[in-house]
């Protein structure tokens, strides 16, 4: 069997073994585009990369078919969670009579490859890819090179479907199930030494670790213990209802997708860091309890998550945990509302700060991770010098 390919479908071949195997990038599966491939690598300096083979013959073909790409592209930002997206197209089939020195098409930089050699003549091509002229230097051709570049490329998804089904595979949630016991045998405990199973004593919750009078606890750092202990106790039942049916429905997601470890880190740190800004922007508060503030620091790191896994999450990211954190904000600011919404906005940018920390699987550079303490150490020494400086 011999297969002859055409140099423009050698040129795209090989195109997108390089962006997918060397640089990274993943399909973006479109709906009606036709010869034209969509790339997507949200690390990259060109976050869209198109291959397109379609002929294009003239510039009003051209006008149009950047039209389209914006059109595109507004919907991917969205899907994307990005205001601004790099694109590059690599046009392997434009007409002579195609120019496109001296024309602005704002953030889409196109490129006219009838040749790899024709690479070297862009330079934000080169200087964003610096390895992709040795794409030329490949011995196989025809039926030889399409099995090679076949291969490389489904070994390489291959891998990236290992990935996922590695991150996304369903664990046991164990430490979930320790704080919603925690939380459960506190309340028991508070709820006999109040002789009230609805509605706690301050007394008994105060004895028990919560926060109570911020002013007091400023001058005795001996009492710091209680910004954790708070987390776990609850004011009254229907509190604890809300708070653990949040924390049963969110809390296995995140520490499947997190670990153990790096998903205690997050609930742990969310919570004391929430308790801490509400010492500094409620100082006056008498007593403040509940793992809402922890809960929200969950949300703020599926957020984080759900960036860089946007293929699989994008939908439940904006249909259900964005509206959800809506709703929850709104409530705490109605007129007369206990909810404390200074803690939830505290634990969710704490959410966010400590999963950029302790990273996400097979996204997380390390440069990220250490940018993710740069501004967890600020974000945390700040609040600190507002409750015990000021």
């Amino acid at each position: 069997m011999n297969i002859t390919l055409s140099k423009n479908d050698e040129i795209v071949m090989k195109l997108l073994h390089y962006f997918v195997t060397i640089q990274g990038y993943n399909p973006v599966v479109l709906h009606g585009a036709k010869d034209e491939i969509w790339l997507e690598n949200n690390n990259a300096e060109y976050k869209i990369v198109r291959i397109v083979s379609n002929y294009i013959h003239n510039d009003e073909q051209l006008d149009f078919d950047i039209f389209r790409t914006k059109q595109i592209l507004r919907t991917i930002k969205r899907k994307m969670f990005s205001f601004k997206i790099n694109a590059l197209s690599i046009f392997v089939n434009l007409g002579d009579n195609v120019n496109l020195e001296d024309k602005d098409f704002e953030n889409i930089k196109c490129a006219d490859v009838k040749d790899l050699n024709d690479l070297s003549k862009y330079s934000f091509i080169t200087d964003n890819f610096p390895n992709i002229l040795e794409i030329e230097d490949t011995p196989e051709e025809g039926l030889e090179l399409f099995i090679k570049l076949t291969d490389d490329i489904n070994k390489k998804n291959y891998e990236e479907t290992k990935k996922a089904e590695d991150v996304f595979s369903i664990k046991k949630p164990v430490m979930t199930y320790i704080f919603i016991t925690i939380c459960l045998v506190l309340y028991i405990l508070t709820s006999l030494f109040s002789h009230n199973i609805i509605s706690m004593n301050a007394r008994v919750l105060n004895k028990f670790g919560a926060i109570c009078n911020f002013n007091t606890m400023n001058s005795n750092y001996l009492e710091l213990y209680r910004l954790i202990t708070s987390v776990f106790l609850h004011v009254d039942i229907l509190h604890l209802a809300c708070n653990m049916y949040s924390l049963y429905v969110i809390g296995p997601q995140l520490e499947s997708f997190f670990g153990k470890v790096k998903y205690t880190i997050i609930f742990i740190g969310s919570g004391l860091i929430a308790n801490l800004l509400s010492m500094a922007f409620l100082p006056d508060t008498y007593i403040s309890v509940g793992a809402s503030g922890a809960i929200f620091g969950l949300l703020g790191a599926l957020l984080y998550f759900g960036y860089h896994y946007r293929v699989y999450l994008s939908g439940v990211i904006r249909s259900q945990i964005i509206p959800l954190i809506i709703l929850n904000l709104a409530i705490g600011f109605i007129p007369g509302s206990s909810i404390n919404n200074v803690a939830h906005i505290g634990g969710m940018i704490s959410g966010v700060l400590l999963a950029k920390t302790v990273g996400v699987k097979y996204k997380s550079k390390k440069i990220d991770i250490i940018n993710g303490i740069i501004m967890i150490t600020i974000f945390i020494g700040f609040i600190t010098y507002l409750v015990f400086f000021r």
